[in-house]
C-alpha cells in the first residue's frame, strides 16, 4: 500500500493533475419519508455550498441496475482537510437528520476532460 501523500507527489511529477477533492457518498439509513421530508433542506444547504465555491458536483445514484431510483446521492467537496470535509458532510441536513448516512473518501483527480460551452450574450451555460 502506498501513503497518500507520496502517490499524490509521484501523480504531480507525471505531470497528472493530482486535484485532491472530497466525495462523499451518502445512503439513506432512515425511512423513505425521511429523505423526501429533508429534500428541500438539503439542497438549500448543497446551494449554499455552491455559491461559496466548495460544492463541485452532486447528485443522485441509481440503484445498480440503472433503472431505480434509491435515495442515495454522491457529493463532491472541495475542502482543505478530511476534517474539514467531513464537517461539511456531517452539517448537510439529510446526515444532521439522520435520513442518510455517509462515507467520505479523498478523490485525486488525475485524467479525463470536461467541456463547457457557454453563450457569451445569453449566459447560457452547457457542461458536457
Amino acid at each position: 500500500m502506498v501513503a497518500w501523500n507520496e502517490y499524490k507527489e509521484t501523480a504531480r511529477g507525471r505531470g497528472a493533475l493530482a486535484l485532491e477533492l472530497y466525495v462523499v457518498e451518502s445512503t439513506p439509513s432512515g425511512a423513505p419519508e425521511a429523505v423526501k421530508e429533508t429534500l428541500p433542506d438539503h439542497l438549500g444547504y448543497q446551494r449554499d455550498l455552491e455559491e461559496r465555491g466548495i460544492l463541485v458536483l452532486a447528485g443522485p445514484l441509481s440503484d445498480p441496475t440503472g433503472e431505480d431510483m434509491v435515495g442515495a446521492g454522491l457529493i463532491i467537496f472541495r475542502a482543505k482537510s478530511m476534517d474539514e470535509a467531513r464537517s461539511l458532510a456531517e452539517n448537510d441536513p439529510m446526515h444532521s437528520a439522520g435520513a442518510r448516512s455517509f462515507t467520505l473518501r479523498k478523490w485525486l483527480v488525475n485524467e479525463g476532460s470536461l467541456s463547457i460551452n457557454v453563450g457569451l450574450s445569453t449566459g447560457r451555460a452547457i457542461l458536457s
